[in-house]
Parts: structure tokens; sequence; C-alpha cells
């Protein structure tokens, strides 16, 4: 070999034998990643009489037990409208909680193409929150249906809002399922830490409790609580369904809905970016390990 080829053979850049952009591979194998949510949901209701039909029962009774318990017996008047109040925050804890423990549990869980397929790592923890955000539809179409037989009229400031709510749970769930999916290949305590962290969730955010009951209790400090970007989704949801639904939505969004709640969902959306930013990085410093763990 001439001087000249063996320069051009040491000077040839290393191309590695996996993708490494990250979220930009996932986004570019889309075609891909629709298949393996096809084969998720598939897997979810396989061997299921009622199949498809269980996303909307299981919705359905979660309603009808908020509806009977805290109004029927428990007799929670104090808020209006009180089972569509705690079914808005149920859809909110339900997308990120689905997102963050089928995220986190993603990788270990098809670990037999993690190491058979060159593919970016990425694509099963999103895959997890489309499968989530899968799930949110026919929970919105029985939330749809309730609100309107309440007397719901849509706006466009309450579309917004929902539309922002599902955003910065989607990012969200998506920053963190991808953070914990690495770390549980190396330690699969992270997986049951998820579950516990998690089974905190509702109870941070004004969903069987309203909002006016952290302002009251904490007056100026109420501000902090508005920090949790899970609480301002389940309030923008609020903000597009139940408000509506009640006798006075004027009175009810001055009583029950913090100033400036955009601009807060917002801020939290634009937090749940440079969280996932973060996730990507500590994720690629990660990733080259994970196929020698799993096997």
């Amino acid at each position: 070999m001439t001087e000249a080829g063996r320069q051009r053979a040491v000077d040839a850049p290393l191309a590695p034998p996996a993708p490494t952009a990250g979220l930009l591979d996932v986004l570019g194998r889309r075609y891909l990643l629709k298949l393996l949510v096809r084969r998720e949901i598939s897997a979810r209701y396989q061997g299921s009489f009622l199949g498809f039909l269980w996303s909307y029962i299981n919705p359905l009774s979660q309603l009808f037990i908020f509806w009977f318990v805290f109004g029927e017996i428990i007799g929670r008047n104090s808020v209006e409208k009180f089972a569509l109040h705690v079914f808005c925050g149920l859809i909110v804890v339900h997308f990120f909680t689905e997102t963050f423990n089928a995220g986190t549990r993603s990788i270990v869980r098809n670990k037999a193409l993690v190491r058979k397929m060159a593919m970016p790592k990425e694509m099963f923890p999103v895959a997890s929150m489309l499968v989530s955000l899968y799930h949110v539809g026919p929970q919105l179409v029985i939330l749809t249906v309730v609100s309107l037989l309440c007397g719901w009229v849509p706006d466009p400031v309450g579309m917004l809002a929902f539309l922002l709510a599902l955003a910065i749970i989607a990012v969200l769930g998506t920053a963190l399922a991808l953070m914990f999916s690495a770390a549980n290949v190396f330690f699969r305590d992270f997986a049951s830490a998820v579950t516990i962290l998690t089974n905190f969730v509702r109870f941070g955010v004004p969903m069987i409790y309203p909002y006016t009951l952290v302002d009251d209790r904490f007056g100026r400090f109420a501000e902090l609580y508005l920090l949790n970007p899970i609480a301002d989704a389940v309030l923008l949801v609020q903000r597009a369904f139940w408000v509506g639904s009640t006798d006075d939505p004027d009175a009810t969004a001055a009583e029950h809905i913090p100033d400036d709640l955009l601009v807060y969902g917002v801020g939290a959306l634009l937090a749940s970016v440079v969280l996932l930013g973060v996730a990507q990085l500590v994720f690629t410093r990660l990733e080259n390990k994970i196929p020698e763990r799993l096997s």
C-alpha cells in the first residue's frame, strides 16, 4: 500500500455501528416506532375478550367510584361537580404514571430487541409514552361526553390549555422515562422506586382537593406548588373542561384557577424540554454499556 493510501486509511473517520443522534433518530424511524407502539398495544389486549373496550370500561368505573364515594357517601359538596374535577386530574396522572412506569421498564422488557437490532434505544421509552398517549383517547371521549352533559361549552383558551397540558406530560414523562430506563438496566431497584414515587403523584396535584385549599393554607407560598409541572397540567385540564361545566364558569375560574395559569404552563413546558435535553445527555453517556449489562 502506498504512503498516500495508508494516510487515507488512518485519517478516515470511524462511524459507529448504531445511530447516535438519540431522539432525532427516533423521529427518523417513525415506521419502526409505529410498529413498536402497535406491538405494545396488541400485547396489552392479547387474549382479552373485550379487548380495546377495557380502555373505556376502566376510566368509566373510576369516574363512577369517585362520583359515588365522594359525592353520595362522603358528600364532598364544597367542590361543584367534584367527580368531573377529579377525572380531569386522573387523565393527567394516568398519562404521567403510565409513561414513567412503563418507560422505566421498557429497555429491560425489550432486552432481546436491544441486543439483536441496531436501533436507537431511546425508541423504547418514547414508544411507552405514545402507548400511554393512545390510551388518553378513550378517557378524553368520556370526559368530553360527561362535560357536555353537564353543560360544558368549548372555548379556545380551554382547548389551548388542554393541548399545553398534554405537551407538558408527554415531554416530562419521556424525559424521566429516558433517564430511569437507562438506570434501571444497571440497577433494577429503579423500577420499584419509580412505582413508589408515582404513588405520591396524585396527592401532589389538585385532583382530590381543589387548588383553593392550597392557596388558603399556604398563602403566597402556594406559588411554589405551581412549580410542579404535573400540578400545572392538572389545573390546565380542569380549566379546559371542569370550569366550563360548572353553573358559573367565571366565578369558578376566579375562585379555583390561579392567575397566570397559562404562563405557568408555558414555563413548565420549557422546563420539561430542558429536562429532556439533560435526559438525552445522561442516556447517551450510558447507552453503550446497556447491551453488555442486559446479557
